[in-house]
């Protein structure tokens, strides 16, 4: 039986990469699933290549009204949430200490630590008994790397809200973890030297950049039953580079 059959899930920021490829597993493990994005054309795109189960919907995870008419539109087609992978998220590592701005600042967290919340805050009400919330980490939260300092603490910050969500919701058996990707294939990848990916690749101990499916799969086993007894982790999925 797939893992997921029968069950709602909603993925924000998932045009591309990490979050569209979850999409489309869950989309085969059974689910119905509701997919966010900014730019409506990027959202559609993304509902074409999943191609069934799936509602689109245009929406700003920094942006509470959207937040709100995604919760809405949830509540009007399904009435319930079984999964939720609060994926959106802004990376930089541009702004070392002297160089960080108020915009700049604003603007990560906006969307890494405040969009989370109130993310998963609008959707609480529609989560069911038993459900599974995934938020979106980074191993660049432990580790200090220069330029990243706002990002990897709102991604700290965002490790840290797993541990108080799911102290707060264990009566409900909501699971709360967080899954924290190293250095994945993405699109990013695509517009770096051959010299830098060389510098990364070699860092990791398993020799090689992740995938955007081996993040997905990660998400599978958290939104499953197969997850059952985990709640309140971090599951570090980066060939070891944070950990050997």
């Amino acid at each position: 039986m797939p893992k997921l059959d029968g069950k709602v899930a909603v993925i924000t920021g998932a045009t591309s990469g990490m979050a569209l490829a979850t999409a489309k597993l869950f989309v085969a493990e059974g689910a119905h699933v509701f997919i966010t994005g900014r730019r409506k054309d990027k959202v559609d795109e993304a509902v074409t290549a999943i191609g069934h189960n799936v509602t689109g919907v245009q929406a700003d995870s920094g942006n509470l009204n959207d937040l709100a008419r995604l919760a809405d539109t949830v509540r009007e087609h399904h009435g319930r949430v079984d999964v939720l992978f609060a994926s959106a998220g802004i990376g930089s590592v541009s702004d070392p200490l002297g160089s960080i701005t108020p915009d700049s600042f604003d603007t990560l967290v906006a969307v890494n630590f405040r969009g989370t919340v109130f993310t998963v805050q609008y959707l609480l009400p529609l989560m069911s008994d038993g459900a599974s919330i995934i938020l979106n980490g980074t191993t660049s939260a432990t580790k200090g790397i220069p330029g990243a300092g706002i990002y990897s603490a709102s991604k700290a910050a965002v490790r840290s809200l797993a541990r108080t969500w799911a102290a707060e919701l264990k009566d409900r058996g909501i699971r709360v973890n967080v899954i924290s990707p190293g250095s994945i294939d993405t699109a990013l990848f695509s517009t770096v030297t051959p010299e830098f990916r060389e510098q990364i690749t070699s860092a990791i101990p398993l020799g090689r950049l992740g995938t955007s499916e081996e993040i997905a799969a990660t998400a599978l086993f958290l939104a499953s039953a197969d997850a059952g007894f985990i709640t309140g982790a971090n599951l570090v999925v980066d060939g070891g580079f944070s950990q050997v």
